[in-house]
């Protein structure tokens, strides 16, 4: 199961110098359920190598206002505590994998 990303522990869980993948999300999104399996995958697959969760906009605003996250899903690519890239959307796996690629 991907991690699980809150508000009081973000920026200790972003960081390392690890890759870090966040997908943005609610239990209401349409997408962000289309997505999950996904982001699940990608979570087995590159276990040890790049970390890989969610965060629940819903329950965690203080995360998703710091980030300026507007729309769901949303997920952000961090390395070293910053921002190095994003996707907006469902996006399908092999876009996922460039990014682990050029940032991993």
């Amino acid at each position: 199961m991907a991690l699980e990303f809150k508000d009081d522990s973000f920026k200790e869980e972003t960081a390392g110098d690890q890759l870090v993948i966040v997908d943005f999300w609610a239990t209401w999104c349409g997408p962000c359920k289309a997505m999950a399996p996904t982001i699940e995958a990608l979570h087995t697959e590159y276990e040890g190598k790049v970390k890989v969760g969610k965060l629940n906009v819903d329950e965690n605003p203080e995360t998703s206002r710091e980030f300026g996250i507007r729309n769901i899903p949303t997920t952000l690519f961090i390395k070293n505590g910053e921002v190095v890239d994003k996707l907006v959307g469902n996006q399908p796996k092999n876009k996922f994998v460039e990014m682990i690629e050029k940032y991993n």
